[in-house]
């Protein structure tokens, strides 16, 4: 089943950029946004002081005023704007999710960039997904979300772009590298800051670009994120009744934890299908980048399914494209793409890996066994879980109701499977025992993909062992059509991960 392209949103044509409402130079800083002046500027004598633990794979994430601190945002801003100066970047567009640290943190941050002659545009409190699409309406290609995403209330954190790209890697960690060594360029004259109200831009190009075959009734939960900000009035737009949980952001999250990967964070959303008329529910993580979607009968459709279903409905107007997901997905996906005529390709779990992976490939879409759903054949390419949402009902309001919809979602390919499960492990270690494992771990009949840890795929299964870039855990992931398959290549990675590491607590 294919949905028709409404044309690409049109904030990827050329547009005059709107007059700020607020425009100040730092210090002299004005009240919008929760700017103060009273914030004490970072000189090149500022001695850093960074745990290196901060800088992951794909962002930069810590515990606020623990290891992550005003100072150390400030320096990071510092160093961020130095790269921008080198690279010839003249604006960021920063933005910020619902936590209690976030307006500190971005003003922390901004004070850093136009250390650095740069400017910052200024658009307070969006959806990650927002920001993405800020840099593009604005054609600076470069921005910051200030989130922590999913973890818990004293976390925060930064995910950057950069000339159109995401940072990651040796990219991320340069930033520090710079910190450390007073590698920072400080201007003659400070950048100036603005502030933009873009989220009805955003929420207009969203609603241009889907359309809803008929009205639905769908139950929202945005577990007090920022996805609250604009998910009920998209939905409503789009022509749904909306049964609405948890949309008003409340940085310490009262109801329940913001990470839809998790069933438990989904309970409340169960409950309100069973109450109600709603056909479907969706739920947003902390910064609404990521869905997670249940039926009417309260099964959770995880998100390695619905890119199944994502996939079907792109290669019916992409045939041949490649879909890019990553190693944690079931073993399902890759012949389901095949026999949509499309080219399957397993890449590195990590929203910054994906959009790079996507960008080199072509393909029109992607998605990630944790919720992160990358649509490039008509937006932007960026993970967005209210985007995503949006395209989900536009497919399902091809079916007449509740239980069409119910039979489609549940009647995709599944196996046994297991959750996450972690081994908890030193601080840097995680990547140095996944190197051992490809040298000694024995899969008898498996065939091992390395590109992110070591996949073992059988013929009735698979089981991963890979080091989380933001965590210090090994993640296990095991999937197998029936029990003792399930049980055969559990006792494979058993004997292999005891053999490095004896005294190990396995999760399974």
């Amino acid at each position: 089943m294919s949905v028709s392209t409404i044309g690409r949103a049109h904030y990827f044509s050329e547009k005059p950029q709107p007059k700020g409402d607020t425009c100040y130079n730092m210090p002299d800083i004005l009240q919008p946004h929760g700017f103060n002046h009273t914030h004490s500027l970072m000189t090149t004598d500022d001695k850093p002081t960074l745990s290196p633990h901060i800088f992951k794979a794909n962002d930069i994430r810590g515990i606020v005023d623990e290891t992550l601190t005003e100072q150390t945002v400030r320096q990071i801003g510092h160093a961020l704007g130095t790269v921008a100066h080198e690279r010839g970047i003249a604006t960021l567009v920063l933005g910020r999710d619902g936590r209690l640290s976030g307006e500190r943190l971005l003003t922390a941050l901004a004070q850093g960039i136009v250390l650095a002659g740069v400017d910052v545009i200024d658009i307070g409190m969006v959806p990650t997904p927002t920001l993405y699409f800020a840099t593009a309406y604005f054609k600076t290609g470069s921005g910051v979300a200030v989130t922590g995403s999913h973890n818990p209330p004293n976390y925060n954190g930064l995910k950057i772009m950069l000339g159109g790209t995401t940072l990651h890697g040796a990219h991320i960690n340069n930033l520090r590298e710079r910190i450390v060594n007073g590698q920072l360029h400080t201007a003659h004259t400070e950048g100036v800051v603005r502030a933009e109200n873009i989220l009805p831009a955003y929420i207009d190009a969203l609603i241009d670009d889907v359309r809803l075959a008929r009205p639905m009734t769908v139950a929202i939960d945005c577990g007090n994120g920022v996805g609250g900000v604009a998910a009920v009035e998209i939905f409503e737009r789009l022509g749904c009744t909306v049964i609405d949980l948890f949309c008003e952001v409340d940085g310490r999250f009262p109801n329940h934890h913001p990470d839809p990967a998790e069933a438990e964070n989904l309970r409340d959303l169960q409950k309100a299908l069973r109450e109600s008329d709603a056909e479907i529910g969706l739920a947003f993580d902390g910064d609404a980048d990521r869905l997670g979607v249940v039926t009417k009968s309260g099964d959770i459709i995880y998100p390695d399914r619905q890119v199944m279903l994502f996939a079907e409905d792109v290669l019916a107007s992409h045939p041949g494209a490649p879909i890019v997901f990553d190693v944690k997905c079931s073993a399902h996906l890759a012949p389901l793409i095949e026999r949509h005529g499309g080219v399957p390709v397993m890449w590195k779990t990590g929203h910054s890996f994906m959009k790079a992976k996507m960008h080199d490939t072509g393909a029109p879409f992607g998605g990630e066994l944790s919720g992160h759903l990358f649509f490039a054949d008509r937006w932007g390419g960026f993970d967005d879980g209210l985007y995503a949402g949006a395209r989900l009902l536009a497919i399902l309001a091809q079916l007449p109701d509740a239980a069409a919809i119910t039979a489609k979602l549940n009647g995709l390919p599944q196996a046994i499977s297991t959750p996450e499960l972690h081994i908890a492990i030193n601080e840097g270690e995680g990547h140095a025992l996944i190197e051992q494992l490809e040298c000694v771990g024995v899969f008898h009949g498996a065939r091992i993909n390395t590109v992110d840890g070591v996949r073992a795929d059988y013929v009735d299964g698979f089981g991963l062992a890979r080091a989380s870039n933001t965590t210090p855990v090994i993640v296990l992931r095991f999937e197998a059509d029936h029990l003792d398959a399930l049980h055969r290549i559990q006792h494979d990675f058993r004997l292999a991960l005891l053999a490095l590491i004896p005294d190990a607590t396995l999760p399974f």
